[in-house]
């Protein structure tokens, strides 16, 4: 987009942050011009009980207020408003540099659709962030972001950004607290957006912080793993449905010793729970798929569209009633041997097990391809 057709809006959110908003609008004033570009500075106002208010529109911002509380609450109403066709955010408390607005801004004219302002790569000014934020939190919501959704990022929670309103419309941001950073960077990766990290500099702040470490970090973490069913559901479910039904069958022949320690029938009971358990965690998995797919909150892919086709209703009946059938069978062929001997003493513990674990599973199958069939699972391609 060229230069004399280009309006950016510097979009900062502001809860009673008197002492240091009307500087940040001054510099984002700065960083515009430094840039070549027109703009408008918009604060988002959620709530400021000082002269925030005063202080923004004296410094030149034009403010809209939000009365819906939470971070993201005050950048959806912020970015809404706006008129930019492309944004920068920012927090207002005197954090970032807005006269760096050029260095965001620079890899939206090259075709990328987010950019990061990275503080971890840039200069990070003494005392301006936490040493547990620096070396635990930031990393480890990171190495999650990366796991989850191949995103390679420095400081993904870095509060300086800047994006084109295209953008913007494709992710359909939704959450309104703290977390907002996270979901801006996951609903990218789910988009295939071109993502940039740039370095930026990080001054402490003035006011009292108003985040709650953990309390946010947790937040953040929660909604990393509520877009990852994989991770949250198939993976350890997997797990335990593999290596539970896997100690069943053998041990239906016998006990079996494992670092040097013989595995019995209490053994075989809680491989049996933990078979059943396993199932139970991975269609919670399908199910959060089928439902993020059919509202639209994840795109199709192949890896949906392929596990979920073998859950179709008919495919699952016939399923569920092959392995319920083998249960029962071999739970009628040990009971009527048992009837025979006049129901005396109980000798076929180990095939009882088998065939109860083996009956349970199987018709869990057959009603959790029912409840898919209600997701609409069954109009999925043959």
């Amino acid at each position: 987009m060229e230069k004399g057709n280009l309006f950016v809006s510097v979009v900062m959110p502001c809860l009673n942050e008197e002492k240091t908003v009307g500087l940040c609008v001054i510099k984002a004033k700065e960083g515009l011009k430094k840039a070549g570009v027109k703009g408008e500075v918009v604060v988002s106002d959620n709530g400021s009980t000082d002269n925030s208010i005063k202080v923004a529109k004296k410094a030149g911002a034009r403010l809209v207020q939000e009365s819906k509380k939470g971070y993201g609450s005050a950048y959806l109403k912020g970015i809404k408003e706006s008129k930019g066709n492309w944004i920068l955010i920012g927090d207002s408390d005197g954090t970032y540099d807005f006269t760096q607005a050029a260095k965001l801004l620079k890899p939206l004219g090259q075709g990328y659709d987010l950019v990061i302002g990275s503080r971890l790569r840039g200069r990070i000014k003494k005392g301006a962030m936490p040493f547990l934020n620096r070396f635990l939190g930031t990393p480890t919501l990171n190495f999650f972001l990366r796991l989850f959704y191949h995103l390679s990022l420095s400081d993904s929670q870095s509060g300086m950004r800047a994006f084109t309103r295209t953008a913007f419309e494709k992710l359909k941001l939704k959450t309104l607290g703290m977390e907002f950073a996270s979901e801006m960077l996951v609903r990218a990766s789910q988009e295939d957006l071109r993502i940039k990290e740039v370095p930026i500099s990080y001054s402490e702040r003035v006011s009292p912080t108003k985040l709650s470490r953990f309390r946010d970090a947790w937040r953040h973490l929660r909604f990393m793993l509520l877009f990852a069913p994989t991770w949250l559901f198939l993976v350890p479910g997997g797990l335990l449905l593999g290596s539970g039904l896997l100690v069943v069958v053998k041990m239906t022949l016998g006990s079996f010793f494992l670092f040097g320690r013989e595995l019995d029938l209490h053994s075989m009971i809680l491989a049996s729970l933990l078979t059943l358990l396993g199932y139970q965690i991975i269609m919670l998995g399908i199910y959060a798929k089928a439902y993020s797919w059919t509202t639209g909150l994840i795109k199709e892919s192949l890896i949906i569209t392929s596990t979920l086709k073998y859950f179709q209703l008919e495919k699952g009946i016939v399923l569920g009633t092959l392995i319920s059938f083998v249960g029962f069978l071999t739970g009628l062929i040990y009971f009527i041997s048992w009837a025979k001997q006049g129901f005396g003493y109980l000798w076929a513990i180990r095939p009882a097990i088998f065939s109860m674990t083996l009956l349970v599973l199987g018709i869990q199958i057959i009603f959790s391809s029912f409840f898919l069939s209600i997701l609409g699972i069954e109009k999925l391609p043959k």
